[in-house]
């Protein structure tokens, strides 16, 4: 017989079951254990959770601080703030922008906002908004793919300008008045004396005809000082003409090319303008940079030991029209730099010495600038910094 089978069955139950009580008992065991463990779990997360809860708290505090901070200081800017999302439309104002475009812009399209408010000026970026002149500062909302404006009131700030540069200019012209007389009594004289010889009974006609062509061109050169004063006087008004800056450069190569050609002067033209366009006036942009050839070309008549040249440039960068005038003359002397723009200051005899200043007052008006490099007996380089824009293709 087996030995399961002599064990009485009672004896065999009770074995059973307290395998089974054991059993019982190390599974509760584990259970007791597991609990603990997740409810220790429980409670370290449970106070990071408080943790993190505060810091978020502290965090949205701080957030909601500086959001009331910048409504206020959005509030308080002189200047509008517009605030455009990525379809162009207006999200957001500032009370001074809607006090200068009106209080029911939020949610109107900005372009034909701006159309119906701006009208465009002389001067990029400023814009006539009825009767205040405002500047527009443009920048990308890179997070919400949209565009923030800051719109400024320049109207004080424009009226004292134009009244400096008003001002200087007259200032420039009582400076000058002394300068004018004499500039005006020279030929005066000397077509006063020629005029006075023709009344001799014995002058023979061609001393006649010499002594009048003689008055007559002093007569012109009165003529053509006057000119220039006036257009010095004028020089503020620049006109509304939209250039093509190729064209504008091609025209005033065709004219210096036969004087160069006349001279014996090599003429080189490098124009990468591409499509770009100016505002402004067509004559006085074309007379300031013919004013610079025609300089360049005096300079290299003075040359004789190599071969004179003059070099016209023009490209286009950091959205400005960049025009280089250069010329293998004999240069100017650093302390001659300093005055060439001062009005009749001149190095030669024949000359009124009011070109460059008129050709420098002409590109200002545009809100450009002229620049000199000059080293003696090296040539010389002007080159005419003028704002420019792209032609917009449709």
């Amino acid at each position: 017989m087996s030995e399961a089978a002599q064990i009485p069955a009672p004896e065999m139950k009770a074995q059973e079951l307290q395998r089974a009580f054991d059993v019982f008992n190390q599974v509760s065991l584990e259970l007791t254990l597991a609990y603990e463990g997740l409810q220790a779990r429980v409670e370290s997360l449970t106070a990071e959770l408080a943790v993190a809860n505060g810091e978020l708290r502290r965090q949205y505090q701080e957030k909601q601080a500086l959001s009331e901070r910048l409504s206020l200081l959005l509030n308080a800017l002189p200047a509008g703030v517009v605030v455009l999302d990525s379809a162009a439309t207006v999200s957001e104002a500032n009370p001074v922008a809607s006090q200068m475009l009106g209080a029911a812009i939020i949610g109107s399209d900005w372009p034909t906002l701006a159309r119906a408010k701006l009208v465009a000026t002389d001067s990029p970026d400023e814009w006539q908004l009825a009767a205040q002149r405002v500047s527009i500062a443009e920048s990308p909302l890179d997070s919400a793919g949209g565009r923030l404006l800051l719109i400024h009131d320049i109207t004080v700030a424009h009226e004292l300008k134009a009244n400096l540069e008003r001002n200087q200019r007259l200032a420039a012209m009582g400076e000058m008045a002394a300068s004018l007389a004499h500039q005006l009594r020279t030929p005066l004289a000397t077509a006063l004396l020629y005029s006075s010889n023709l009344t001799q009974p014995e002058l023979s006609d061609a001393a006649r005809t010499r002594f009048a062509g003689k008055a007559s061109e002093q007569l012109k050169r009165l003529e053509r000082l006057i000119q220039d004063v006036l257009l010095f006087a004028r020089g503020e008004s620049i006109g509304r003409d939209v250039i093509a800056a190729a064209s504008l450069i091609a025209d005033c190569a065709q004219m210096i090319e036969p004087l160069c050609r006349e001279k014996g002067i090599r003429f080189n033209v490098s124009s990468e303008v591409g499509d770009s366009i100016i505002t402004g006036s067509r004559k006085a942009l074309g007379g300031a940079l013919l004013n610079l050839l025609e300089n360049a070309v005096q300079a290299c008549e003075v040359r004789t030991e190599r071969s004179a040249e003059v070099r016209l440039g023009a490209v286009i960068a950091a959205r400005q029209l960049r025009v280089s005038v250069r010329d293998t003359g004999g240069g100017i002397e650093p302390e001659t730099q300093a005055r060439i723009f001062e009005p009749f200051f001149t190095t030669r005899g024949q000359g009124t010495g009011l070109g460059l200043a008129i050709a420098l007052g002409v590109v200002r008006a545009h809100g450009g600038t002229i620049e000199v490099s000059s080293m003696p007996g090296e040539g010389s380089e002007f080159v005419m910094l003028l704002p420019c824009a792209a032609v917009n293709k449709q």
